[in-house]
């Protein structure tokens, strides 16, 4: 019998990211691995002629979906196991009858997002977005030093959207150094909530109580824009914003409008519009640190999602139960 093909339909610079000598000598322990060499996987045409008898393929960016048209080309194709968290860009409603089964690494990227979710807390606590806008800028040692009220993480409430992964690795983060924590999620149980030592409420308490609001929800029809003018304007002057998610859960015109007033502070790792155009109004904003959709790339994280792919590959090969594993009914409740 002739070895499952793997087809790693990754950029070589993403391959290079994400799988070392361990995890390609674990993953090549599976089957025959297939690459694209100079193909782009982004196109249909090259990812079917890739996967022409590809039992399993590795996903990453840029990777093209699994349309009808690249199924058709790939008769063999039983598992899609990707490299990141959401598999929304790659899933069909056609993988899916056929039988494709989905797994993913997302697992592995919580701890690493949880950890820039709470740098970039600290940092707007202390304002040090602000100081280093100034001092950049030109602005005399003075006035650089003139920045709104600095406060401590320590004994703070800290509002949390979404008990998540890496919700819930910011809430052990920021509960360790001290900080009360809110979270809203339609989806935490009471004995969950009690095991992280939180208090569940409304959206609206939390916004309204909160020095400290951090975005750890997927997009969701319910969640899309949960964040808005009205929102907003229930934060108290000086409260700050993080938000390492989703760009989809704030209604970016309204917060820049808010921001552009000065009453809030945020920290955004993610936007409407990626690349952030150089133009972005936003880039100019003294209170807001932006940072380029990077939360989760830790050498760390992305050597752990390598491991969780081979492991999830082997356990797919050997008929044993996946870890990891997206169904249609759970792709409506995850971003």
């Amino acid at each position: 019998m002739s070895a499952p093909v793997v087809a790693v339909a990754l950029t070589p610079q993403v391959r290079t990211l994400f799988f070392d000598a361990a995890a390609w000598a674990a993953l090549r322990r599976l089957g025959e691995v297939r690459l694209p060499g100079e193909d782009d996987i982004g196109d249909e045409t090259a990812l079917a002629r890739l996967l022409a008898d590809a039992d399993v393929v590795v996903t990453g960016w840029g990777t093209a979906p699994l349309t009808a048209r690249v199924l058709a080309a790939a008769p063999r194709l039983r598992l899609l196991a990707h490299t990141g968290a959401s598999v929304k860009p790659f899933v069909t409603p056609a993988s899916f009858a056929r039988g494709v089964r989905v797994t993913q690494a997302g697992d592995a990227m919580a701890y690493a997002v949880g950890e820039q979710a709470l740098a970039l807390t600290l940092a707007l606590l202390h304002r040090l977005h602000r100081f280093d806008h100034a001092l950049r800028t030109g602005v005399d040692w003075a006035t650089a030093k003139a920045a709104p009220p600095r406060r401590e993480l320590r004994g703070a409430t800290v509002g949390v959207v979404g008990a998540s992964r890496t919700g819930r690795a910011y809430i052990g983060l920021v509960r360790a150094l001290g900080a009360r924590v809110l979270v809203v999620d339609p989806y935490l149980c009471d004995a969950d909530a009690a095991a992280l030592g939180i208090e569940r409420v409304g959206l609206d308490d939390l916004l309204t109580r909160s020095l400290v609001v951090s975005l750890h929800a997927p997009v969701l029809p319910e969640t899309t824009r949960m964040i808005s003018a009205r929102e907003l304007a229930l934060m108290p002057a000086g409260a700050l914003l993080v938000n390492t998610a989703r760009a989809a859960l704030v209604d970016e015109a309204a917060l820049l409008a808010e921001l552009r007033t000065g009453r809030l502070d945020a920290a955004l790792d993610v936007f409407d519009a990626e690349p952030l155009p150089v133009d972005h109004p936003i880039r100019a904003l003294p209170n807001v640190l932006v940072t380029p959709h990077e939360s989760a790339g830790t050498v760390q994280s992305r050597r752990r999602a390598a491991a969780i792919v081979c492991d999830e590959v082997d356990r797919f090969l050997r008929g044993e139960p996946l870890r990891h594993e997206v169904t249609v009914d759970l792709l409506d409740t995850t971003g």
